[in-house]
């Protein structure tokens, strides 16, 4: 089993910046990739920035020159800075990981609860 603890989700006005955090623990072997999810009203749930073991990353281009992803694979956390935010941002974030319990477990993928981002002034 593995326990997702999301933080820095609130409320910001529009250019302004959040910090999103997710720590894993539990037992875990590995993590391969470790990512942000988002789903907004009315809205299908789409990926919002992923980051792999190595430090691949990937944004949906609606993000890209605004957030930034990054993880401390010691403390199994990724991070994702949100900065020039927009009214569109808004939307429930959930973590993902996709992680393994030992050498030879499938691949397994794991979401937080979510966290309410509002960009609005």
């Amino acid at each position: 089993q593995v326990h997702l603890v999301e933080s820095g989700g609130g409320l910001v006005q529009p250019g302004g910046s959040l910090r999103l955090s997710c720590a894993a623990s539990g037992t875990i072997y590995s993590i391969n990739s470790m990512g942000w999810y988002r789903q907004g009203p009315g809205k299908q749930r789409e990926l919002v920035a992923k980051i792999t073991s190595s430090g691949g990353t990937n944004l949906a281009d609606s993000v890209k020159g605004r957030f930034t992803i990054s993880r401390d694979n010691a403390k199994n956390t990724v991070y994702l800075q949100m900065n020039s935010m927009k009214p569109e941002d808004t939307a429930v974030y959930y973590c993902n990981v996709v992680w393994r319990s030992s050498r030879w477990s499938p691949e397994i993928t794991s979401w937080g609860q979510g966290t309410q981002v509002t960009v609005s002034s």
